[in-house]
């Protein structure tokens, strides 16, 4: 009799593990849909973009089924931490901030901030005291936005919900120059129609998001990240990175 209960119990186990492995291979994916390239959501409906084919190249790799969930930005950690989505993969800096709230994988990729401005400008010079006086726009809850307010005092700040409605304001006249990341701005400049209005102005700077670009995770979650970790290190080193990177710009942004 105690043989049988032990082989119940065993059993028991067995389908317990099974189950709780048959979970884990099921993995959902919180993302903006609202920062072409990275990610944006196309006339079907659907999500496309760099984050979507980095996370979906993540989870071959990881062999796990996953899903991907839209969510706006500024509720994007929040959604997180409430079990909405297990990771967001959708461009996200990492800042000392946001690691108080989540943890972080490795960086996927690196990318300095920019300031762009229309192209009949007077503006050269991208220091704090050459733009005092001007507005100047950025996406809210964005790195950009925090370093415009720390070095920015003296010009007034405007935020957005997304980054295309700052830079359509920008094209609208409404806007001396915007600041976000440069490779989203290079998107809009080169591909759109309203992007044809404004260019680059000054250097780049690399110290708006100096930590780099990574994926976040609730911070119990640490089976998740370090199988996150391995693979985005199989994806570099395999060549899967550079074959998706190549699709949206024609320069490396890792």
């Amino acid at each position: 009799m105690k043989i049988a209960r032990i082989l119940l119990a065993a059993a028991a186990l067995a389908i317990g593990a099974g189950a709780a492995q048959a979970e884990m291979k099921k993995v959902r994916i919180g993302t903006e849909g609202a920062y072409p390239p990275f990610n944006s959501v196309d006339s079907a409906g659907k999500l496309v973009g760099f984050d979507i084919e980095i996370g979906e190249a993540l989870c071959a790799k990881m062999k796990v089924e996953c899903t991907f969930v839209a969510q706006d930005w500024d509720g994007i950690i929040p959604a997180l931490l409430a079990n909405k989505y297990d990771l967001i993969l959708a461009s996200m800096s990492i800042t000392d901030e946001r690691k108080e709230k989540v943890s972080f994988t490795i960086p996927y990729y690196l990318t300095p901030g920019s300031f762009i401005a229309p192209k009949d400008t007077a503006i050269t010079d991208i220091a704090p005291a050459a733009l005092k006086g001007k507005t100047i726009g950025a996406q809210s809850s964005t790195t950009g936005a925090t370093y415009l307010e720390d070095k920015y005092k003296d010009s007034e700040i405007k935020l957005y919900p997304t980054q295309d409605e700052a830079n359509a304001d920008l094209a609208a006249g409404r806007l001396d120059a915007v600041l976000a990341d440069k490779f989203v701005l290079y998107e809009w400049l080169e591909k759109s129609t309203d992007g044809k209005c404004c260019k680059f102005v000054g250097p780049d700077l690399k110290d708006v998001n100096p930590q780099g670009t990574g994926i976040a995770v609730r911070k119990e979650d640490n089976e998740l990240r370090e199988a996150l970790n391995k693979a985005i290190q199989e994806i570099n080193a395999d060549g899967t990175f550079a074959k998706i990177n190549a699709k949206y710009f024609p320069f490396p942004i890792n």
